[in-house]
């Protein structure tokens, strides 16, 4: 049996107070989708698995979701992943909150706005590109969006199913070991008759079903970055 000695069991007990797991910063990102209560549902979810070192960012703050979270987001109603790139929004976004991780939902509004799968999956790639100058090592979760109602928007509901097909090949295109882009399924499964309020936007379930779809990735995202610190 090894014997520690008062001295050096101090010495651990000491090591021990010093060493904690860092607080992970996400960002939320995208328009209308974004701004809806599945935030305060996966927070919660995580809240309750016991992943408490998580800091939900951005500039915007606000959702009366029925309990208290973490409510800081970077969602804008009626913005584009092509507007946002053309407007060189991003960077100072991601200066402010200084993310690990961000979680995207962005695309819907290019789609019904005209913009094709190729326009908006360049949109992405520059989104990205931004992301990692803001940090080298930055985690992107990216959804393939939820469903609109076919035959609102005119032909967008077939669109929207177009853009998410694209959307495995061009993240495996992009993706890389030290700045992985993980694509989030949002659409499978997801019914524009029973899970929104207008053929568009989630209603409860939906936002229980979009909460469900990124709390296992975002999870291990968020224990990949939660390194060791020790404070000197």
């Amino acid at each position: 049996m090894v014997k520690i000695t008062s001295f050096a069991a101090l010495g651990l007990l000491a090591f021990a107070g010093q060493t904690a797991a860092a607080t992970v910063k996400v960002m939320p990102f995208g328009a209308s989708i974004v701004t809806g209560c599945w935030r305060a549902n996966l927070w919660r979810k995580l809240q309750n698995s016991g992943i408490t070192n998580v800091d939900f960012v951005g500039s915007v703050k606000g959702g009366d979701c029925g309990f208290p979270f973490d409510a800081e987001h970077e969602g804008h109603s009626g913005f584009q992943a092509t507007g946002i790139v053309a407007n060189n929004q991003l960077p100072g976004w991601l200066s402010a909150a200084k993310p690990d991780i961000v979680m995207m939902h962005l695309g819907t509004n290019d789609i019904i706005q005209g913009k094709t799968t190729q326009q908006t999956l360049d949109a992405y790639t520059a989104l990205v590109g931004q992301m990692r100058a803001s940090k080298a090592t930055m985690k992107i979760l990216v959804a393939q969006l939820i469903p609109i109602q076919p035959g609102k928007f005119g032909d967008s509901s077939t669109r929207i199913q177009q853009l998410n097909a694209a959307i495995p090949g061009w993240a495996a295109g992009i993706s890389t070991a030290r700045s992985p882009v993980i694509v989030v399924d949002q659409n499978t499964g997801f019914n524009t008759s029973t899970d929104t309020t207008d053929g568009e936007h989630p209603n409860a379930s939906g936002n229980t079903k979009i909460a469900d779809r990124f709390y296992t990735p975002l999870a291990s995202a968020i224990k990949t970055s939660a390194v060791i610190y020790r404070p000197r």
